[in-house]
C-alpha cells in the first residue's frame, strides 16, 4: 500500500489549495479515505473523511464550509479542496486509510498559510 500526497505549499490567508493523495497497492474503491493534519506542538486531528463510494463525507467543525473532500475511484485519488484558508490551517496534511487491522499513512504535504 502506498499513499502519496501532493499539492501543499505556501498560500496567503483567504487563499485556496487543492491537495491530492494518489493511492496504490490496494482496491482503492473499496475503502474509506481520510485526511488528517498535524500542526507543530499540536495533536494530529481528523480533517475530513469520505466513504468508499464517495456518497458520505464528514468534516471537522473547524473546516466545515471551507474544505471539501472528494475522490475519483477511476484515478485512485482522493482530494482535499481547501478554500478561505486561515493561518491556523498551517500543518502537515496526510491521507489515511485502514484495511482490516492495518492502518496506512502517506508521508504528508506541508501547508503554510501566511502573509
Amino acid at each position: 500500500v502506498q499513499l502519496v500526497e501532493s499539492g501543499g505549499g505556501l498560500v496567503q490567508p483567504g487563499g485556496s489549495l487543492r491537495l491530492s493523495c494518489a493511492a496504490s497497492g490496494f482496491t482503492f474503491s473499496s475503502y474509506a479515505m481520510s485526511w488528517y493534519r498535524q500542526a507543530p506542538g499540536k495533536e494530529r486531528e481528523l480533517v475530513a473523511a469520505i466513504s468508499s463510494g464517495g456518497r458520505s463525507t464528514n468534516y471537522a467543525d473547524s473546516v466545515k464550509g471551507r474544505f471539501t473532500i472528494s475522490r475519483d475511484n477511476a484515478k485512485n485519488t482522493v482530494y482535499l479542496q481547501m478554500n478561505s484558508l486561515k493561518p491556523e490551517d498551517t500543518a502537515v496534511y496526510c491521507c489515511y486509510t485502514v484495511r482490516g487491522p492495518a492502518a496506512y499513512w502517506g508521508q504528508g504535504t506541508q501547508v503554510t498559510v501566511s502573509s
